[in-house]
């Protein structure tokens, strides 16, 4: 190797070594978040020149050790095994920012907190022996401080990108904090609980989509999570005014953010006042 390709090898490591360290770890999750950066097609290159991809499974088998200049983690907190790692990737991240509804309020799977855990694995498992489980699903900021926590199931790319841009130059995510109901109107989408009384959670859930669901006639679900400050509880008596049935309102809040704080009231309010309205049957024999 001649002297001038030392330096110029010597130059390239020195770029790479000088750029900031992105990683990215994945928990009890279905790895569709991370996969959103890698979605990201035209502007994957520009970040992939902006950092040093040090730890990234999805995307290749090259890691590198911490301490890492931004992390972004994926998943919900599961296991025993979960807690202690995630202690140690907090150790090596000066910014730790979580993506998407498992990160954020546990899950789909935080279904789980509001029943047996032990029921759920004899049901599905053939030797429930071998499965060792947290009774609970929960948020990554449950168990490590947070910088900050970008929701979606999946999350948007291009919030993705800003809240990752954000990051590198020290400042405040760009991202709305506005509802649904937001979105629907920019982009002139006629309300759907006004015009047919559908069940949506548009009004109490989190802007990011686009209002994609209910521009194809099809009520918000909730899947990018509670917006700022807004009043589940009231919605679901709102609901039930417009005719939503109680099965109804059970699926709607019962879904990707089932345990996020702002919503777990009225999943239990649906499913208390259900009960009230609907006791168990009392078996023949047993009547007084």
């Amino acid at each position: 190797m001649t002297v001038s390709q030392q330096d110029e090898r010597s130059a390239v490591n020195d770029s790479v070594s000088s750029r900031p360290k992105l990683a990215v770890f994945k928990f009890a999750s279905c790895d569709g978040c991370q996969l959103s950066l890698l979605d990201c097609e035209d502007e994957l290159l520009a970040v992939a020149g902006a950092v040093e991809i040090a730890y990234f499974l999805e995307a290749t088998r090259r890691t590198l050790e911490g301490p890492y200049d931004v992390t972004l983690v994926e998943g919900s907190i599961t296991t025993e095994e979960d807690r202690k790692r995630i202690r140690e990737v907090r150790k090596q991240s000066k910014r730790l920012i979580t993506i998407g509804a498992c990160a954020t309020s546990g899950g789909i799977q935080a279904l789980r907190n509001f029943a047996d855990v032990g029921d759920f694995i004899r049901a599905v498992y053939a030797e429930p022996r071998y499965i060792r489980t947290l009774a609970t699903s929960t948020a990554i900021s449950d168990h490590v401080p947070v910088d900050y926590e970008l929701r979606g199931c999946p999350i948007d790319k291009h919030q993705l990108l800003e809240v990752l841009l954000a990051a590198l130059q020290g400042r405040t995510p760009a991202v709305r904090s506005h509802s649904v109901c937001i979105e629907c109107k920019a982009r002139g989408t006629t309300c759907l609980m006004v015009s047919k009384g559908s069940a949506c959670l548009g009004p109490v859930t989190h802007a990011g989509c686009n209002a994609l669901c209910p521009s194809y006639d099809r009520p918000c679900f909730g899947c990018f999570g509670p917006a700022e400050s807004c009043n589940a509880t009231s919605l679901v008596e709102h609901l039930r005014a417009c005719g939503a049935s109680d099965l109804e309102l059970t699926r709607l809040y019962a879904t990707f953010n089932v345990a996020a704080p702002a919503f777990v009231p009225a999943h239990r309010l649906v499913a208390r006042t259900s009960s009230a309205s609907h006791p168990p049957s009392v078996p023949e024999g047993e009547q007084s």
